[in-house]
């Protein structure tokens, strides 16, 4: 006995074809947002409103100062631990995902106060925590930023890997030597560093004498 077999037809009874199946795709980040990186006054305008929504305003703020100040990627924020942070000598230990290159980062006074504070109003292991005392995880963050961003009125659907972007971004409009750049970023190849100080305004300073 040979089995029949019957042409697949979805529920209106119509067999798919290349005419009437729609694919849906995923929208590249262009077309969501014009940049991918934020300005120094959008980054306050997004640690300000993260301060007054939600019920953990400073622990937000301090998330996206972190993230920002260090370029940490969001998986490096929710597993960064108070071991890696020494507020006696004022030094960040960065661990990088993606085989990127670790590196030891200074912690300037507005860090330094953020995080003591935090200190004390969360105990645990790790530095962004929950009220579980565990750590945030990545769709925690990505809230946390996206929300923010909404309260601040940017007019940009933001995202947590925009604060590295912001990171690249600010040290190559201060003319900041692109390898070191990269070693701050961590990473391994210089060809991932490019694109910031390609987006820097002063390479056409000189361009016009007016």
């Amino acid at each position: 006995m040979t089995a029949e077999i019957l042409p697949f037809k979805t529920a209106n009874g119509v067999a798919p074809t290349p005419e009437n199946v729609t694919v849906r795709r995923r929208r590249s980040n262009a077309e969501l947002r014009t940049r991918e990186y934020l300005s120094d006054s959008e980054i306050d305008s997004l640690m300000a409103a993260a301060r007054k929504v939600g019920r953990h305003g400073h622990r937000d703020a301090t998330l996206i100062l972190l993230g920002y100040r260090h370029g940490l990627r969001v998986s490096e924020l929710v597993s960064l631990r108070w071991q890696q942070v020494d507020l006696k000598q004022g030094v960040l230990h960065v661990t990088r995902a993606k085989n990127g290159t670790p590196s030891t980062h200074p912690l300037r006074g507005p860090e330094l106060r953020a995080l003591r504070r935090l200190e004390r109003d969360y105990s645990g292991a790790y530095v962004f925590s929950s009220e579980r005392k565990g750590p945030l995880t990545p769709a925690a963050v990505r809230k946390i930023v996206k929300r923010a961003g909404k309260a601040a009125n940017l007019g940009i659907d933001t995202h947590p890997h925009m604060l590295r972007h912001s990171c690249g971004y600010h040290l190559a409009n201060k003319g900041t030597d692109t390898r070191a750049i990269q070693a701050y970023l961590g990473h391994r190849s210089i060809s991932n560093t490019v694109q910031y100080t390609a987006l820097a305004p002063d390479r056409f300073n000189r361009f016009w004498d007016d």
